[in-house]
């Protein structure tokens, strides 16, 4: 387990799958706290990259262009949203993956704000103003 010293002891921090950490968040943090998750797999590369962690806000406004998560398919999916009313689809932007059609806005959970590298302060990238 990984550990972080805080004053003379030390404070064990926890490492558990990011399914566990998405649920729990979205259970768990009222609907105006952001939460983090970091980036797995290349579905979204070259915007995203194995390792980048990612600021999702519960309440953001989803619009066409916003890479956002979604419950689909009972899992969790980080795509790009494009269409329109009646035409919605979840993109990857890497396209070795297909795209999702959904009916609605509602498997929308909550849309990335901003990404950063871990380590890397000044790499950090907004995507709502």
């Amino acid at each position: 387990m990984n550990e972080k010293i805080i004053g003379n002891k030390p404070f064990p921090i926890p490492v558990v799958p990011a399914e566990a950490v998405a649920d729990a968040a979205l259970d768990n943090c009222s609907s105006a706290e952001p939460f983090v998750l970091m980036v797995l797999g290349d579905s979204m590369e070259p915007e995203f990259i194995e390792g980048d962690i990612i600021v999702i806000e519960p309440e953001g406004l989803a619009t066409h262009g916003s890479y956002v998560m979604a419950w689909l398919d009972d899992e969790w999916i980080f795509r790009q949203l494009v269409g329109g009313a009646g035409d919605w689809k979840l993109r990857p932007l890497n396209p070795k993956y297909p795209s999702a059609s959904i009916p609605d806005l509602s498997v929308i959970k909550g849309v990335i704000i901003q990404k950063s590298q871990p380590g890397r302060r000044k790499a950090a990238k907004r995507y709502v103003e």
